[in-house]
Formats: C-alpha cells, sequence, structure tokens
C-alpha cells in the first residue's frame, strides 16, 4: 500500500478518536499543491475525493483531466486569490477557502453568473489580527457574511482561519466556534498538519492536511 494512503488512514483514526460528534463527518482536504499526479493517484484509486490547491495555473494543468473523468473529485482553492484569477477558478474549483474582502466577494458573484455555477465559500477570518495576514477581523465577520449573502448571492457555507503559530491554538480555535455559532453557518475549515486535531476537537469540519499525508514537498 502505498505511503499515502497508509498516512491518510492513520489521519482518519486519530480523528475518529478527538471528534466531538460522531455523527459529523470531517473532511480531510489533501493538500496536494506541488505535488504530482505519481503522488496523489494512489489516493484517488481509493476513493478520496477532497484536494486542496493554491495556484491556479496548477491545478488547471493537474486536475482538468481528471475532473472529466471523475465527477466525484473536488477541489478546494486554499490559497489567497486575486480578483483577476477569478474567472479561472470558478470552473475547475468546487470550493474557495479564502474569501477576504468585498472586492473578491463582488467578483465571484459576477464570474459565477457567467457560468451559472455556485460555488462553495469559506470566510477567511483573520482571528488572530495579524499584519501580515489575509482575512476579515472576527468583529467585522458577521455583516462581511450578511452582505456577501444577501448583495453578492454567494453560498457561504462556512469560516476557515489559519491560527498564528503558538503553543495555544485552542483559544483561537474556540473563537471560531463562537463564531461559526454567532453567524449561524454551518462548516469550519480549520487545522493543519501540526494542528487538525486540535482543530477537530473545536468541531472543524474540514482539516487541510499535505505533508502529513504526502510527506514534505520538494
Amino acid at each position: 500500500m502505498h505511503i499515502s494512503v497508509l498516512n491518510l488512514l492513520k489521519i482518519k483514526k486519530e480523528i475518529e478518536l478527538k471528534q466531538l460528534n460522531k455523527e459529523n463527518q470531517i473532511e480531510i482536504i489533501a493538500v496536494s499543491k506541488r505535488f504530482n499526479l505519481e503522488q496523489i493517484n494512489p489516493l484517488i484509486e481509493i476513493g478520496h475525493t477532497n484536494f486542496g490547491e493554491n495556484k491556479v495555473q496548477e491545478a488547471i494543468n493537474k486536475w482538468s483531466d481528471i475532473k472529466k473523468q471523475n465527477h466525484k473529485i473536488k477541489l478546494h482553492m486554499i490559497g489567497k486569490l486575486q480578483t483577476n484569477k477569478v474567472k479561472y477558478v470558478i470552473p475547475i474549483f468546487d470550493y474557495i477557502h479564502s474569501l477576504d474582502s468585498l472586492k473578491l466577494a463582488e467578483k465571484i458573484s459576477s464570474e459565477q453568473k457567467k457560468i451559472n455555477k455556485k460555488l462553495k465559500i469559506f470566510i477567511q477570518v483573520n482571528i488572530g489580527n495579524e499584519i501580515q495576514k489575509s482575512g476579515i477581523r472576527a468583529d467585522d465577520v458577521k455583516n462581511f457574511y450578511l452582505k456577501c449573502s444577501n448583495d453578492f448571492k454567494l453560498n457561504i457555507v462556512g469560516l476557515m482561519c489559519i491560527p498564528p503559530i503558538s503553543k495555544n491554538v485552542d483559544l483561537y480555535f474556540g473563537k471560531m466556534l463562537e463564531l461559526k455559532k454567532l453567524i449561524g453557518v454551518k462548516e469550519l475549515s480549520m487545522g493543519m498538519s501540526a494542528d487538525y486535531l486540535e482543530a477537530v476537537k473545536f468541531g472543524s469540519s474540514f482539516v487541510r492536511i499535505g505533508s502529513k499525508i504526502f510527506g514534505p514537498r520538494s
């Protein structure tokens, strides 16, 4: 069995032991950026469907043919998204995890209408108020969500965060869970290779794991 498959199965087991609500399905996004199809195919062969990319051109090159052949594959845009790339993102991706401005919301809305396709979208929250990170401040998330849903008719399914590098990630994941309840969205996208088990304890429904599945990137 391929090492990435063994790693994925191990991660699934760990998550089952930690998750709050056993009824809820926790989706593991295999972050496949900078990994080639030879490394990705073993996961597709065992039926894994959620993959994450952060470079639009790489995603198009890598996934266009696969997605035509396998309609179950769900592609997640997990990187910072520039407005000039949105028209290329809408056709191939199924989820956007990094909505971080009204300008971007407006662009997504107009490009979706052109091809009559609605993506599932997460609002990126700058949960640690870090200057170097994108995202909406926690205090502004509710108003931002209402504007995106009502004015731009976006399908906002949840909130996403990348917490500060800190020993106390629980503090930030706890705040995200409170925000989710306040706004009334269904999903939380939080937790990566270093902290996914902590994220799961706080109700994360999508975890974004790369190196822990595929090994180090070249």
